[in-house]
């Protein structure tokens, strides 16, 4: 079915999933908090990422590193020179936007420069949503001739109207840098500052001789991390899709160049095959290779695995080949050594590196987008989130039929603290058995256990599986062992070939 936005936005802020926040005090915009089913759920993603990337493979670790860093780390990494976007506001209404975000932006320019075959002149340039100082530069072509030398742009206007008040008055685009600035100490001043990372890669960057030396890594291996990351985002939209604040789960893998494009394909396929190993339907995800002209600037090939959201298409995780770029780069700055030095071979290189990053929150996003149901049951809605069991925030709820009986509710607490050992179990007795089972298909709960007044004399209760509400009769004294059966928490990988 399709889901709308709206309807996701609602369950999640009815069932505590996720809720604006700061809400008493009117919100904090593009903030939010993760109730206690969230934060189950936002757990579950982050355990199954990481039992994929460094439990159940030999070739991966995994690292947590600071938030705060040397702000010469951000500065060699380019972070702080090329980390921006281009900012264009409306005079008019002054709503502020991304050039790149605004279908079909373009810019007009006058130039004034010498053209080969002519002298020097004005001239007549139309830009999309780039910097024209990055891009009208010697060698620029215009009506089919390039600029020998160029002396001064003037921004004439856009013929794109403002998607706000509908004037044609938006400004030159600008450059706005995205990292969060602090300040370390009781001065504030340029000496001070230091940024919140805008990723966690660069952690694993100048963290790699440290962990190959006291790990005894030989290559190819990679480094894995899950921690939090911000930026000063422009423009945010679509629930958690973008925010200034959110969690990325990132691993980088080092290899031998020449090996790299072998790595590169693994990882790719690697990654796409497991969201389908999660649940998420094959349908709603695909692979779009980045343009050259969208790589980052440290990225030498990069594919998207993309997901079709309600507001459409859009990026879930990217798979990028860095090169060497970023040990280069630190190497250059530091002038320690981070080459490999290859027992085999008896030779030093740099490694390059393959880069698999993905954000929790959109993950979290895609799977209770992709998840969430409605369907007609003896003429009833009933809304289901069909959850891969490992990843939904209440593995079982027990639920005594008759809550006035003690002999009934002792069993049923006695039954979740042996359950509770496993996983989240949980204990509901405050609505009629229908409405209580409404309520766990509703977060995603897989199994609901119903101990009745026959549970008395068979020793026997009612399990109920979510999906296709199938009830059968078990065994008390074997129900964990049954339960603990059914609730997969490690399914099996999914090996499909994907083309790149």
């Amino acid at each position: 079915m399709v889901v709308s936005l709206d309807t996701v936005i609602s369950l999640c802020k009815r069932r505590g999933i996720i809720f604006q926040s700061s809400e008493i005090y009117g919100g904090m915009a593009a903030c939010y908090d993760y109730g206690p089913l969230g934060a189950e759920i936002k757990r579950n993603v982050r355990n199954a990422w990481w039992r994929a990337m460094t439990q159940e493979r030999d070739d991966v670790d995994g690292i947590e590193c600071s938030i705060l860093m040397n702000p010469e780390v951000w500065r060699t990494s380019g972070h702080v020179e090329n980390f921006t976007d281009p900012l264009v506001d409306c005079k008019s209404c002054r709503a502020r936007f991304r050039a790149d975000h605004l279908d079909g932006y373009r810019a007009r320019y006058k130039v004034t420069g010498v053209v080969e075959g002519s002298g020097e002149g004005q001239y007549e340039v139309e830009l999309g949503p780039a910097i024209p100082g990055k891009v009208i530069l010697a060698g620029h072509k215009v009506d089919d001739r390039m600029f020998e030398r160029v002396d001064k742009i003037e921004y004439t206007g856009s013929p794109l109207a403002c998607p706000t008040c509908g004037n044609k008055a938006l400004t030159e685009p600008r450059l706005f840098n995205l990292l969060f600035r602090t300040h370390v100490g009781p001065i504030e001043d340029a000496a001070s500052t230091v940024f919140l990372r805008p990723e966690t890669a660069q952690g694993m960057f100048v963290n790699f001789e440290n962990c190959r030396g006291t790990m005894r890594r030989k290559l190819p291996f990679g480094l894995a991390q899950i921690g939090r990351s911000f930026r000063n985002e422009i423009t945010t939209k679509a629930f958690v899709f973008r925010t200034l604040e959110f969690e990325q789960m990132e691993m980088e893998y080092f290899c031998k160049p020449g090996t790299d494009e072998e790595h590169y394909r693994h990882w790719v396929a690697e990654r796409y095959n497991w969201y389908i190993r999660y649940g998420i339907k094959r349908e709603n995800l695909r692979l779009r290779q980045h343009d050259a002209d969208e790589l980052a600037h440290y990225s030498r090939m990069c594919h998207d695995v993309e997901y079709n959201f309600p507001m459409g298409w859009g990026e879930l995780e990217g798979i990028a080949h860095r090169g060497d770029y970023d040990l280069t780069k630190h190497m250059e700055a530091t002038h320690k050594d981070l080459q490999y030095f290859d027992p085999e071979t008896n030779t030093k290189y740099t490694p390059y590196v393959i880069e698999p990053a993905a954000g929790v929150d959109r993950t979290v996003m895609c799977f209770l987008i992709d998840a969430y149901d409605e369907e007609t049951v003896l003429d009833r809605q009933r809304v289901v989130l069909r959850l891969h069991p490992a990843l939904a925030p209440i593995k079982v709820a027990v639920l005594p039929l008759l809550k006035k009986r003690p002999e009934i509710v002792e069993i049923c607490h006695k039954l979740t603290g042996d359950l509770m050992r496993h996983w989240k179990a949980v204990y509901d007795d405050t609505a009629a058995i229908g409405k209580l089972y409404r309520r766990q298909d509703e977060v995603g709960t897989p199994f609901c256990v119903t101990v009745d007044v026959e549970s008395l004399e068979d020793g026997k209760a009612t399990v109920r599986e979510r999906d296709q509400m199938t009830q059968e009769r078990v065994e008390l004294d074997r129900m964990e062992e049954y339960l603990v059966e059914k609730v997969v928490m490690v399914p099996p990988k999914v090996e499909e070939p994907v083309a790149i």
